[in-house]
């Protein structure tokens, strides 16, 4: 990991840009986290993954504000570029089957299991590995420590995530993205407890599938938080709400 750039915002939380090989990443860490080996000691702080729908320019002031949100509560936050978003390099398959949603849904038209599988799995197959190289190299930094939560982004990378690293101890998820068939079985290996939100009037959401998946998580401890609204639509309280749900699972 190598950090490009770095800034104090103005509530004290440090905001660092890195890169990890080739993949760009953000980490916001408290004021009171020792930025360095060197810095005074402090009790480390825990962890929490900020996952996206790609584009990281983009989503950066999103993301900040989740992650100053956070802070605030004592946890560090981190994210970094979905494989095929933002400078990196395209990915062919996934170009085409999002181009071919597109068509489908200009027509009036559902979007197939086979589109889904051919825009989702892709990505959970690249992605899952990048964030949990990343995991490696943001855990070894000082005054940052497990448990590690993963918070939003593209659902099915969180569920393959949950499934297969035992880093994760929280998910707080937002059912607003396709899920191909194939997750529903992982979804049933998702022992973690999840906090789950859906906006019930989201544009282009399968709002069945979404309760379908919420119905296969295996998890003994799950929420389901369902507010009126579309996609943008989110209450303040929703967001609230997941904060006390990582405050209770990652602090003690």
């Amino acid at each position: 990991m190598q950090f490009t750039s770095e800034q104090r915002l103005d509530d004290g939380v440090l905001e660092r840009d890195f890169t990890l090989g080739d993949i760009p990443g953000i980490l916001w860490t408290p004021a009171s986290a020792p930025a360095s080996a060197s810095a005074p000691a402090s009790a480390p702080v825990p962890l929490i993954l900020l996952g996206h729908p790609g584009g990281l320019d983009r989503m950066r002031p999103r993301l900040a504000a989740r992650a100053r949100h956070s802070a605030a509560e004592g946890f560090a936050s981190a994210t970094v570029e979905l494989p095929g978003s933002g400078d990196r390099p395209r990915l062919p398959a996934v170009e085409q089957a999002r181009a071919d949603m597109r068509r489908a849904l200009e027509a009036g038209e559902p979007v197939s299991d086979d589109i889904v599988d051919r825009l989702v799995l892709p990505l959970v197959e690249e992605a899952v590995p990048e964030w949990q190289a990343a995991l490696d190299a943001l855990l070894s930094l000082p005054g940052i420590d497990g448990p590690v939560g993963f918070s939003g982004g593209v659902i099915s990378i969180a569920v393959r995530l949950a499934v297969v690293e035992p880093r994760i101890a929280a998910a707080a998820l937002f059912a607003g993205s396709y899920v191909p068939r194939a997750m529903f079985e992982e979804a049933r290996r998702v022992t973690v407890p999840l906090h789950v939100l859906l906006q019930w009037d989201d544009e282009g959401n399968d709002r069945q599938a979404a309760l379908d998946l919420f119905d296969a998580f295996g998890s003994k401890e799950k929420t389901l938080n369902a507010n009126m609204g579309g996609h943008t639509g989110v209450p303040q309280y929703a967001g609230e709400a997941a904060a006390r749900f990582f405050t209770r699972h990652l602090t003690s």
